[in-house]
């Protein structure tokens, strides 16, 4: 008598909104390319659903699913179990269901940030945290893991601006003198003597205003990612490559970050490489 077929493996990707999303078309990719039976959908949920969606998901059949902007703070609050560094960072990009029951949570942004900054074309093999002064934009999840990667790779200087200072006021709490905050007019002394300036806030993304920010103070060579990744090449970008600044846009960043939640899911760490990348600029 035949055996059944196993049933597909079941991931996906919750945020709201989610229309954006390239993990769907980045995940599709590596399943096929590791002829692994599977899929990967998008999600849209609200705030006051996710609680019930992620406690469905053992329910479901999920492998695991990938957590995006608004809800990577509160589902740390929902999961069974959390990794000492998304405990660290305050916040969770990745749940693992454990024994098909237990919803365990990771942050793997942290690692994709560094992987992208030491990596892409642009910087590749040349650039160091602890070389320079680093600027953070914004103070949320995408900040807690940055700053949270920046200290781990041996960033001895940081300063984070913020529209109000007590989000980023309590990340200098976790991480003491390093940190240093400042609000928004700030900008105007600090740009010209960063080494490395990071946007970690959604503002420039497809749909969100713009991004204040003073262009002219920037310097040439200053490395300058953006993790927006709709526009890929974001008005930030844009003025600094005039500015012949070293640019990074966010794809790097978000592909890197896949890889390691595909390994969590099904312990292969998926490669980087030129025919993803195509695959995702095609869409």
């Amino acid at each position: 008598m035949d055996s059944q077929p196993r049933r597909p493996f079941l991931t996906g990707v919750i945020g709201e909104p989610i229309g954006h999303s390239l993990s769907p078309l980045i995940h599709a990719h590596w399943l096929q390319q590791h002829q692994i039976v599977g899929h990967y959908v998008p999600l849209e949920v609200t705030r006051s659903d996710l609680a019930a969606v992620v406690n469905l998901l053992p329910r479901m059949g999920f492998r695991g699913v990938n957590i995006t902007i608004p809800h990577k703070e509160s589902v740390l609050k929902i999961c069974d179990s959390v990794s000492d560094q998304a405990a660290l960072i305050g916040a969770v990009n990745t749940l693992t269901i454990l024994d098909g029951e237990k919803i365990h949570g990771h942050n793997t942004d942290a690692y994709g940030i560094i992987q992208s900054l030491k990596t892409e074309s642009q910087v590749e093999g040349t650039w160091k945290a602890e070389d320079g002064p680093i600027l953070v934009l914004g103070a949320g999840g995408a900040a807690k893991a940055v700053v949270f990667g920046l200290i781990s790779d041996g960033a001895k200087e940081i300063h984070i601006v913020n529209r109000t200072r007590e989000k980023a006021e309590l990340i200098k709490k976790e991480y003491g003198t390093r940190i240093s905050v400042h609000s928004r007019p700030a900008l105007e002394h600090l740009v010209s003597k960063m080494q490395t300036i990071i946007n970690t806030t959604s503002l420039g993304m497809e749909g969100k205003q713009s991004l204040p920010f003073p262009y002219d103070e920037l310097v040439a060579k200053t490395v300058v990612l953006d993790l927006v990744y709709a526009p890929l090449w974001t008005e930030l970008l844009r003025e600094a490559k005039k500015r012949d600044c070293t640019v990074i846009n966010g794809l790097g960043m978000l592909l890197h970050q896949a890889a390691l939640s595909f390994k969590h899911w099904f312990n292969i760490l998926p490669t980087v490489d030129v025919s993803l990348r195509e695959a995702v600029l095609s869409k």
